[in-house]
């Protein structure tokens, strides 16, 4: 997946933990930790901005973007 998820690393970077953040946001700590690992499809613009907002931060903050050839075949899964 070209799609890299920092959130790990921003929620070290604040202190934070992934439980504080899921009852922040209003989210499980089951749907963070998928979030975290990238094993997810999608995100949520409610939910991208709800972390943000908690964490002070950019959405470039938490996502990278890394070219491969499975950018090319997006179903491929």
């Amino acid at each position: 997946m070209p799609v890299i998820v920092h959130l790990d690393v921003m929620l070290a970077r604040r202190k934070v933990r992934s439980k504080e953040l899921a009852e922040a946001i209003g989210i499980t700590e089951s749907n963070l930790s998928l979030l975290k690992s990238g094993k997810v499809k999608g995100v949520r613009f409610a939910t991208l901005a709800a972390i943000c907002r908690y964490l002070e931060c950019e959405p470039g903050d938490l996502l990278g973007y890394e070219p491969s050839d499975d950018d090319l075949h997006p179903d491929a899964d």
